[in-house]
């Protein structure tokens, strides 16, 4: 352990250095069981990637250098798809589809630039793109020719949002995930099959049939196997997201998971997949998260007993797996809490890294190992976390305690999981004590956990970061005196909140892109979220006196804690009028406060110069007003 002051520990992560990492996306199999493609974050500008996995050459990237790979479609999410030696991505700037073959040349467009396009699926015979499309505020499954030639057509509409389609392997059917106003999709959904009609030119639905689901039930990525005989999904039907799969032929469902775990994920994003067929349909690969620890399984699709698939490494958080076509090979992103996120494929013997996000320099060692924990909170109730202690610092030993930053995730629907997270290593390495808290509201607890949240948003996650900075105390965990709340988007709305309801309980918060007002939440929100204040707080006008009595900015007056905010300036989801409204507030109050605007951005950072920036500036707001005070 240092011998400097915790606070002041001389760390190897640095602002520049993490201005540099890369973000990786989504990773695919092309059909040829040969060549992988994956997206990389690079900047304000996604990549595509190639890898030839029987071959001797490094990876390659594929898309042109004036086109971005980005789904715009909500929060993003299913930006491309790989078969039959070709490519189709969504690019950021037109919305239109390209494709581009793996092998190279140019990328030409499938689409034109109208509305928002994501989630492209290429059917069997490589005729036909599926893909989710929305424009003007109407969503529906777009279907269009794979090599450009005929204008797109609308296949399935009728719902509010779509997600996830898939083709079955006779080409004749296709399935997906659809649901309405005011639920999100993590709150009830309906997956639905449908025949095609190819007697004419483009194929034609036929009346669609709902298979699971409803209104309190959510589906998650349906997905056929291979020989065309089953399908397989998710469904929180019990309680827990576990995965089913239906016979076909005979339309019997098998419950396939029944453990405590979580096989799904909140659906922010198109794209998501959290399990696949084996490439002979015998088998299913699943992720299980246990309380924020994500495993590989591989378990028989007709039942039987789950084995875990050895990768090797450590890793406790796995995403988008995809199975090999023609080998028993699984690919996927992989991380732990103190390896960031790497692309590596796995056999069940040894594990592949195929690309790495960031250098990797700064040992194992050195960095804090994810500690899943709970505590008691208001009402008798549990909530969940992750704990990172600074590396070599044991509770209870004689000395200083390290001061704590309790951070809350956004969502407010998500969970803070093992992953490698920058942002943590960047404090723990400087001598700070983090805890991710996973308030009531959080998914990867049971759906019960998840609905607590319910008409609850300003309060079980106030509860829960306020009851969460006391057990960093009473546990002799942290410096008492030294607490930081800090969180982004919802989570910047917690933060504020915190701070009006509980002055004095933490020293300091830092707020990125916070929501101050709910009534200028619920009107301003973007299509995705446009009734979602609807379940959380409750129906305008009927509750708006709820909302006023949970909106920061109405009583942002009982801030007397310093406070650190930060937006960017075109964001859409959070407009920067939110913050500057609560940044009149301080000033009108006399709150110590720094706020930082950044051009450019919207909600969240890409561009290297404002990450380098907001780490910089963070850390000199809390020498200032937690370590120096």
């Amino acid at each position: 352990m240092p011998t400097q002051p915790f606070g002041l520990w001389s760390s190897p992560i640095t602002p520049r250095g993490l201005a540099g990492d890369l973000r990786l996306g989504d990773v695919q199999w092309d059909s040829d069981g040969r060549h992988i493609v994956w997206l990389e974050g690079r900047g304000a500008r996604g990549v595509l990637v190639c890898a030839d996995t029987h071959g001797g050459d490094a990876p390659r990237d594929l898309t042109p250098g004036d086109l971005s790979v980005r789904a715009r479609l909500g929060y993003g999410g299913g930006e491309f798809c790989v078969g039959q030696g070709q490519v189709f991505f969504v690019e950021g700037g037109s919305g239109q589809i390209f494709r581009q073959a793996v092998g190279g040349g140019p990328a030409t467009p499938v689409t034109p630039a109208f509305g928002q396009a994501a989630a492209p699926t290429l059917s069997p015979d490589g005729r036909w793109l599926l893909y989710v499309h929305s424009d003007g505020g109407a969503d529906c499954l777009a279907i269009a020719p794979a090599d450009g030639s005929q204008w797109p057509q609308r296949l399935v509409a009728g719902h509010d949002f779509f997600m996830q389609p898939c083709w079955h392997p006779a080409g004749d059917r296709v399935a997906y995930v659809a649901w309405d106003f005011p639920n999100m999709p993590w709150d009830g959904t309906g997956l639905y099959v449908a025949y095609l009609d190819l007697s004419g030119g483009a194929p034609v639905i036929c009346e669609p049939r709902l298979l699971a689901g409803g209104p309190e039930v959510a589906t998650f990525q349906p997905a056929f196997s291979p020989d065309g005989h089953a399908l397989a999904y998710v469904s929180d039907a019990s309680g827990w997201g576990q995965i089913y799969v239906r016979n076909l032929i005979d339309g019997s469902v098998r419950q396939l998971t029944d453990d405590a775990t979580e096989h799904a994920a909140p659906a922010w994003i198109q794209g998501l997949r959290t399990f696949c067929w084996s490439r002979e349909s015998a088998r299913i690969y699943y992720l299980r998260n246990s309380g924020g620890v994500r495993r590989v399984l591989v378990q028989p699709a007709t039942g039987g007993q789950a084995q875990i698939l050895g990768i090797g490494e450590g890793y406790t958080w796995v995403e988008q797996p995809s199975a090999s076509p023609t080998a028993d090979i699984l690919v996927g992103i992989a991380s732990s809490s103190v390896t960031p996120a790497r692309v590596v494929l796995a056999d069940g013997s040894g594990t592949r890294v195929l690309r790495r996000s960031a250098g990797e320099l700064v040992p194992a060692a050195q960095l804090a190992v994810a500690q899943p924990v709970n505590w008691p909170t208001a009402g008798g109730a549990t909530a969940h976390g992750m704990l990172y202690l600074p590396a070599g610092y044991t509770p209870g030993q004689a000395g200083p305690r390290p001061p704590a930053i309790v951070r809350i995730h956004g969502g407010p629907t998500d969970q803070a999981v093992a992953s490698y997270g920058a942002a943590t290593q960047f404090f723990t390495t400087r001598g700070y004590a983090v805890l991710e808290v996973n308030y009531r509201g959080s998914t990867g607890y049971g759906r019960a956990y998840m609905l607590a949240l319910r008409e609850h948003w300003g309060v079980c996650d106030v509860d829960d970061a306020v009851s969460a900075a006391r057990y960093l105390a009473e546990a002799g965990l942290a410096d008492p005196n030294r607490l930081v709340i800090y969180g982004g988007s919802a989570g910047g709305y917690t933060v504020l909140e915190s701070l009006c309801r509980a002055p004095g309980t933490f020293c300091a918060g830092v707020c990125l892109y916070g929501v101050s007002s709910l009534f200028a939440l619920a009107a301003d929100s973007h299509k995705f979220e446009a009734h979602y204040l609807d379940l959380l707080v409750g129906p305008l006008p009927a509750m708006a006196e709820r909302y006023r009595e949970r909106s920061p900015i109405f009583h942002a007056e009982l801030i007397r804690d310093p406070v650190a905010i930060f937006q960017g300036a075109e964001d859409t989801v959070v407009p920067p009028a939110q913050s500057e409204q609560i940044v009149a507030a301080l000033r009108r109050g006399g709150v110590p406060h720094i706020y930082q605007l950044y051009p450019g951005e919207g909600h969240g950072w890409r561009r290297p110069e404002t990450i380098e920036a907001f780490y910089t500036a963070v850390e000199a707001f809390l020498r200032q007003h937690v370590i120096f005070t």
